[in-house]
């Protein structure tokens, strides 16, 4: 069974940080992209961070570089979100992605900046 477990999201005050967890079970983990997206009510949900399979390459969004690092332990089948920083405008449900020939979601965790 395919699972994807976020964890790691609360509240923080603004400019702190938090570490967000992502744990992947039942497939290849090593060999998908993966990614975090977050969504506001009323909102499309929006591309946060990518990371390729091998590591190599990350991307992304212009309103959180310099200040979020994503990354993955293949080994502990686990992706992660560093951010730094944080905004009132960062606060959002976070979800992890898994991306080759099919695409799988986690269930998201929250985060709340509070200026």
């Amino acid at each position: 069974q395919v699972q994807l477990v976020e964890s790691g999201g609360g509240l923080v005050q603004l400019g702190g940080s938090l570490r967000l967890s992502c744990v992947a079970s039942g497939f290849i983990f090593s060999v998908y992209v993966m990614s975090w997206y977050r969504q506001v009510p009323g909102k499309e949900r929006e591309l946060v961070a990518t990371i390729t399979n091998t590591g190599g390459t990350t991307i992304y969004a212009d309103s959180v570089k310099g200040r979020f690092t994503i990354a993955r332990d293949d080994a502990k089948n686990t992706l992660y979100l560093q951010m730094n920083s944080l905004k009132p405008e960062d606060t959002a449900v976070y979800y992890c992605k898994a991306l080759r020939t099919e695409s799988y979601w986690g269930q998201g965790t929250q985060v709340t900046v509070s200026s």
